[in-house]
């Protein structure tokens, strides 16, 4: 992982800790499988730093440098990642973790300028779900490869009947994106912005899987789903979802 390999960190668990403590309050625990590890949050710091070591926004000043983690206080005060240069002998990692710090601690003052946010969004009509464009679903594909990612009894159920209550589901999907914009929340994986939508397959009130869609030559594609808990991993990495089918 590019942070560990930029710094080495005494204690990774603790720190994940007092970053949860330091900022604005969430749950970072997974609601249908808690691990009480705050695995949300591990993924966050680990492909935001990612994401900012790739647009070169990570700031560097005698010997310290410092990343923005995109997170903030209860008083809306950014939080940064602070590092020291690592100076241990026979060591390949270049830094060591010190702590987080908020933009108005004393030690971040070393650095002329406070290092910018991760960049995730180039086209803001991306994170709508554009209507009028046609939505081409590969069922097969999503049964034939995620199948176990269905909840029981679907995931043991026979492929064509599994076929008919899916396009139910997404049917009703569309749905309910004409009816609010915000069903359709955005995830950053694999260095593209995507929408996941609700799939509802025992009751239309409560999500069970999600439906990665994409943006292709003026349409929508279709071809996997993943479990609330995938979800949530990926679309945190943007902004904390606030729609009601997918939350932390």
């Amino acid at each position: 992982m590019s942070l560990f390999r930029f710094s080495w960190f005494p204690d990774f668990a603790q720190s994940i800790e007092e970053l949860k403590n330091m900022a604005m309050s969430e749950n970072w625990d997974y609601n249908c499988n808690p691990t009480g590890r705050h695995p949300i949050l591990v993924n966050y710091v680990h492909h935001t730093f990612e994401k900012v070591e790739g647009e070169n926004k990570i700031e560097k000043e005698g010997g310290f440098s410092c990343f923005n983690t995109g997170l903030v206080t209860e008083n809306q005060e950014e939080i940064f990642g602070y590092f020291q240069e690592n100076k241990r002998p026979g060591t390949t990692i270049p830094y060591y973790f010190i702590g987080w710090r908020k933009s108005s601690h004393r030690d971040l003052s070393k650095f002329p300028k406070l290092a910018e946010v991760a960049t995730y969004i180039t086209d803001s009509t991306d994170l709508i779900y554009d209507v009028a464009l046609e939505l081409r679903v590969n069922i097969d594909h999503i049964i034939q490869d995620n199948k176990t990612r269905f909840p029981a009894p679907f995931n043991t159920m026979d492929n064509y009947m599994l076929s008919n209550i899916l396009q139910g589901t997404i049917a009703d999907a569309k749905k309910r994106v004409r009816r609010n914009y915000k069903t359709a929340i955005p995830q950053y994986y694999k260095e593209k912005l995507q929408l996941l939508l609700p799939l509802c397959l025992q009751s239309k009130a409560t999500a069970d899987l999600a439906l990665v869609i994409e943006k292709e030559n003026g349409v929508y594609r279709a071809s996997t789903c993943l479990t609330l808990d995938m979800a949530i991993n990926n679309a945190r990495l943007i902004a904390k979802p606030d729609d009601e089918w997918l939350k932390i």
